[in-house]
């Protein structure tokens, strides 16, 4: 939403002349009428045109590169406009899972960019942890502000712009929950909520360690890695009365803050609730218009805004060109989520420019390896955050649910990394604000 301020003799008024709901409603009124083909070139067609318009600068001039579909179009748009080779920034991580340095490197191989990597060690990251809390202002709990904060000043280090391809999965559809939950959706509303209601106390009659160690017996279930907590969280997500219910148990980690938190309760927002402009819209819809007014503003943007600015670098999305926005909610679902692939008219105008093998791959995220960090290099820091009289004297937290979720994490029983980054850097924002 855009708001301006219009000061006149008497009074100020304030006009909204731009807004992401109502962009959505219309464009699922008034949808594309073309063939996908025509689509996928009127994307390509925009597309290029808004990456130019960001490509304009009297300073050195760069793009982030994870080597996913979204910043691999950017950067294929950038490099089929430049008379020279885009500059480009990868950060990658020795641990296997986490690492998609090794693809970005492929795709600027294959583009001709001036590639730049960076891997990450856990001294690193290290080093930048005391810095958040100045740097974002607020707890701000995604861990990938890690990765994000180092490929920026990796950036920096040769330019001054950098372009991302935030935006990429709101827009097409490219989060693989929106379709899970749509279809778990169908399946448990069919069964009566009773019996839902009893399979779910079933299912938590036991522990998620004895889960895990009955999985043994489990065919298919992973050899018991996490398949308690899995299975605890789906008994939660069986009791859901609507779609938007149940989406809101998938993207949460939890769902009784008040367990936690000392008289914790979560406010009524536009994420628990209050979304009446999004009655009209199909399920998959209103997830991903829920994500682009929540998700997108609230998490992506401020994580990426925040760390660049961090260092002094200007980042741009080219992606949030309203004109994409509008075209992008133009599209019929089944025009971006084809033939079981998500994000089908971005992938068809990258593999105008990049070989299809080298990016028809699983999905990985910007994720980093912190249930390992937090048991190895980052244990004293954490532990100095999670003390037990520490937690009781500042009066936040119920210092018991935290330190055995803490316990099972080092034990390696559980994988609480998630969960307890987010009370962590509660606890390092606090301390930055008391001291």
């Amino acid at each position: 939403m855009f708001v301006v301020g219009l000061v006149g003799a008497a009074r100020a008024q304030d006009l909204k002349y731009w807004d992401a709901v109502e962009v959505a409603h219309a464009g699922v009124i008034q949808p594309f009428a073309g063939t996908p083909d025509e689509a996928v070139d009127a994307l390509e067609s925009l597309a290029k045109d808004a990456v130019r318009r960001q490509m304009m600068a009297d300073v050195p001039l760069g793009a982030f590169l994870s080597g996913g579909i979204d910043s691999s179009t950017v950067v294929a748009l950038m490099q089929s406009q430049s008379s020279r080779p885009i500059k480009t920034f990868t950060i990658g991580f020795n641990e296997q899972g986490y690492n998609e340095a090794e693809h970005a490197k492929a795709v600027a191989r294959h583009l001709g960019t001036e590639h730049t990597e960076l891997y990450v060690t856990p001294q690193q990251a290290m080093d930048v942890i005391p810095h958040l809390p100045s740097l974002y202002c607020e707890p701000f709990a995604d861990s990938s502000q890690i990765p994000t904060f180092l490929v920026s000043s990796l950036a920096k280090q040769h330019v001054t712009v950098s372009l991302s391809g935030d935006a990429g999965d709101e827009l097409f559809c490219g989060y693989s929950r929106y379709q899970l939950t749509a279809n778990l959706w169908k399946k448990i509303s069919l069964i009566p909520s009773p019996l839902r209601g009893m399979v779910a106390k079933g299912i938590t009659a036991l522990s998620p360690t004895i889960w895990d160690e009955l999985a043994q017996f489990i065919p298919g279930s992973g050899q018991g890695k996490m398949l308690g907590d899995k299975l605890h969280k789906g008994a939660g997500l069986l009791l859901s009365r609507t779609v938007d219910e149940l989406y809101l148990g998938m993207v949460s980690y939890h769902t009784m803050p008040s367990t936690w938190v000392i008289d914790g309760q979560e406010p009524a927002t536009r994420l628990t609730g209050l979304r009446p402009e999004l009655d009209g819209l199909g399920d998959v819809e209103r997830m991903m218009a829920l994500d682009m007014i929540s998700y997108l503003p609230d998490d992506i943007l401020v994580k990426v805004d925040r760390a660049a600015m961090g260092v002094s670098l200007e980042g741009r999305v080219p992606f949030l060109d309203h004109r994409i926005v509008e075209f992008a909610w133009s599209l019929p679902l089944d025009y971006k989520l084809r033939d079981g692939q998500t994000k089908w008219p971005l992938r068809q105008v990258l593999y105008r420019h990049v070989p299809r093998k080298l990016m028809d791959r699983p999905k990985m995220g910007f994720g980093v390896p912190l249930q390992d960090w937090l048991r190895g290099s980052l244990r004293d820091w954490a532990e100095g955050l999670l003390n037990e009289d520490r937690l009781r004297r500042e009066g936040y937290f119920h210092p018991a649910p935290i330190r055995k979720m803490w316990g099972e994490h080092l034990s390696g029983k559980r994988n609480w990394a998630n969960h307890l980054w987010g009370v962590l850097m509660f606890q390092a924002w606090l301390e930055s604000e008391l001291s």
